[in-house]
């Protein structure tokens, strides 16, 4: 191919290489220079353009990557139009995507003008997405160059194919220990249900049995006798040895153990197995959150067909770190002070009350006192230590509330942006000392310090407990303990959602306690609701 500068006379019949705006005239990269082109360039002053011209025994672009495209491509892959010198392949149906890694990384190496890019192996993927893509860098390539990459392709085709979901009806099993709450088990079926749902696949057999050998067994095979093309297991307890629980109750029923265990974080504890020739999954403790874990990536590929030898599980180590596990007693970041327990209490103060009318529902008043204040005291009499508060709307107002009291007060003149920059401004002011921050609402007056240091004695980062939630049957409520390794998340929380997704975010952290009364759930938002608490509060 000859690539330079020619006048536009000479470029006739060539392609533009860059495109040219020239006052009127507009040439695109790409165009091919007809005699209207080359006329278009001398009306505009033009006097060079760099253009490339194929010579005998080049491929164009778009010829070349159709080509190299459709010898890569197979089973579930429908392949696009070339354009420009790219021809993208995208999925036919959902499932699993199944590349040729090294086929692909020859193929790459045959030439720099041709580069095929996929994504990762054993994707999921659904019908019509994108998958991979052939691109020929240049505007053409050397046929022999064409020619080798095309047999890269012969060696190892497919390079690329999407299989397809094939288990469509699985069976779950919940093993029960004391302390194991109902509503957990409800929530896993939920999640698998919707972890599977974009393959077809169901859930149509599911049991609830003792954590014991024999009564697991008996389960297994009455879901496998129901039809169960695969059996998920999730364990009261986490398998701890190939001798635990889960995988005696497979090889009781004549099962096999194929693998325990894997180089995958969050998933390091998952059971692979087999049973009346349908793979048997003993899952991790991270199958029951919906976000991504080794998990997802052996349980995918069964749902394919796809076999999962041991080899396939110990060779998923190099990205397998997908993410900090929260709950691990000792972190890869800095260790938990000895105590480990040292709560700040932040009090948002800083609202507007617009549903209050010309009333600051901070500065009123039950007993005599403002709300914030009475926030305040009872933040005080808690263990929580220090106290601190947020202002914003009617700043001086809401300080001389507080007058005479030993609170660190902090303003946020971004109030009227939402609550979240008056959290960020809260948590950025808790001292390094503090290991965590139970953030309480300034128009909470029921919220007393013995219910405060009921949510801080409960927060134990070494036990997993990174943040407390108080519930009244069942609906969680206000104030709520964060652990320090939350700080960054809390500080960028924007507009006037809160922190409440964060808990569903981080559910394997999360440790609830149960409270009796109204009081983590009864906020101050109207003039109606201030008579109300009113009320309550004189009558006790």
């Amino acid at each position: 191919m000859k690539f330079g500068a020619v006048k536009p006379k000479d470029a006739l019949g060539a392609t533009a290489v860059h495109s040219i705006r020239e006052g009127a005239l507009v040439l695109r990269k790409g165009t091919l220079i007809g005699t209207d082109e080359v006329k278009a360039l001398e009306a505009a002053g033009v006097k060079e353009i760099v253009v490339a011209r194929l010579e005998p025994g080049d491929v164009s672009e778009d010829v070349a990557a159709a080509e190299i495209a459709a010898a890569v491509a197979g089973e579930g892959v429908r392949i696009d139009r070339a354009f420009t010198g790219r021809c993208n392949l995208f999925a036919e149906k959902a499932g699993v995507l199944v590349v040729a890694k090294d086929a692909i990384d020859s193929l790459n190496r045959v030439d720099e003008a041709v580069t095929l890019a996929t994504l990762s192996a054993f994707k999921p993927v659904v019908e019509g997405e994108m998958i991979a893509t052939v691109k020929i860098i240049p505007f053409a390539v050397a046929a022999s160059r064409r020619d080798a990459a095309l047999k890269e392709a012969a060696r190892a085709k497919p390079l690329i194919r999407v299989a397809p979901y094939k288990i469509k009806k699985i069976g779950v099993v919940s093993t029960l220990l004391p302390g194991l709450a109902p509503k957990v088990v409800e929530k896993t079926l939920k999640v698998m249900a919707e972890r599977i749902a974009p393959t077809g696949a169901s859930i149509v057999a599911e049991r609830r049995v003792p954590h014991e050998q024999a009564a697991l067994a008996k389960a297994i095979e009455e879901v496998l006798g129901q039809g169960a093309e695969m059996v998920v297991v999730f364990g009261a307890s986490a398998i701890a040895d190939r001798r635990d629980v889960i995988p005696a109750a497979v090889e009781n029923i004549g099962g096999r153990i194929e693998h325990f265990g894997m180089p995958v974080d969050p998933g390091n504890l998952l059971l692979v197995g087999n049973a009346r020739g349908r793979p048997v999954l003993g899952a991790p403790g991270c199958a029951r959150s919906p976000k991504e874990n080794g998990f997802d990536w052996v349980l995918m590929r069964l749902l394919a067909g796809l076999p999962v030898a041991r080899e396939d599980i110990t060779g998923l180590g190099v990205g397998g770190l997908l993410m900090e596990i929260v709950t691990r007693p000792q972190p890869r970041t800095l260790p938990e002070p000895e105590k480990g327990r040292r709560v700040a209490a932040v009090i948002l103060a800083a609202g507007r009350s617009t549903r209050m009318g010309a009333v600051n529902k901070l500065l009123a008043e039950i007993g005599g006192k403002p709300l914030v204040r009475i926030a305040a005291e009872q933040a005080l009499a808690s263990m929580a230590k220090p106290v601190i508060v947020v202002t914003g709307h009617q700043r001086e107002r809401v300080e001389a509330a507080l007058e005479g009291m030993p609170v660190r007060l902090v303003h946020n003149p971004d109030y009227a942006e939402g609550l979240g920059t008056s959290l960020h401004t809260g948590i950025a002011a808790v001292p390094d000392t503090a290991d965590g921050a139970i953030v309480c609402l300034g128009d909470m007056p029921q919220v007393d310090a013995p219910l405060i240091d009921r949510l801080t004695s409960a927060f134990d980062p070494e036990r997993g407990a990174f943040v407390v939630v108080p519930t009244i049957a069942g609906k969680r409520g206000n104030p709520v303990v964060w652990s320090r390794r939350f700080f960054p998340d809390l500080m960028g929380i924007s507009g006037d959602i809160g922190a409440r997704y964060l808990i569903s975010s981080y559910a394997e952290a999360v440790v609830e306690v149960p409270l009796s009364g109204d009081a983590a759930l009864t906020d101050v938002d109207t003039p109606e609701s201030l008579q109300a608490v009113k009320a309550e509060i004189e009558r006790a």
